[in-house]
């Protein structure tokens, strides 16, 4: 074998991934579009259904956005009447982000979309799952470096 073989796209595990990922990024737009959210606002209200409000340091962990990204985006929420950012009184340093009515309203329009999207990727459940515990091994074994 040459010795720059592993050098060859195609024998790459960073860029399936990297692929994969942006086509399916692309594959929830159609229908997070008529939420007016975009992918990266629909996985911090996912968070935030799931929690109702929480500081946004600890969304950025969540998420794996950085705060230069996050602050935006937040605010891009807030703008939208989704949520509200709060200085908590004890801790003025730190930003809550809380749910609104009307983000918590916006749950069950989005409740089918993980279907909607699953009937667009070609794999089946059990494929699935084991791709869930996949990636998110490779996700712990990101952080236990960090």
């Amino acid at each position: 074998m040459d010795k720059y073989e592993i050098l060859k796209l195609e024998n790459q595990i960073c860029f399936p991934l990297y692929a994969a990922a942006k086509e399916v990024v692309r594959t929830y737009q159609p229908f997070l579009e008529k939420l007016d959210l975009t992918y990266t606002q629909y996985i911090a209200m996912l968070v935030l259904w799931e929690k109702e409000q929480i500081l946004i340091k600890e969304l950025g962990k969540l998420l794996y956005l950085d705060s230069g990204t996050l602050t935006p985006l937040v605010k891009k929420l807030e703008i939208k009447g989704y949520v509200e950012r709060i200085r908590p009184k004890e801790d003025e340093r730190n930003l809550l982000i809380k749910l609104t009515d009307k983000g918590r309203n916006l749950k069950d329009q989005a409740l089918n979309i993980p279907f909607q999207v699953g009937n667009c990727i070609n794999i089946t459940q059990d494929e699935a799952i084991f791709l869930h515990q996949i990636l998110n091994k490779i996700l712990i074994s990101t952080q236990e470096k960090d």
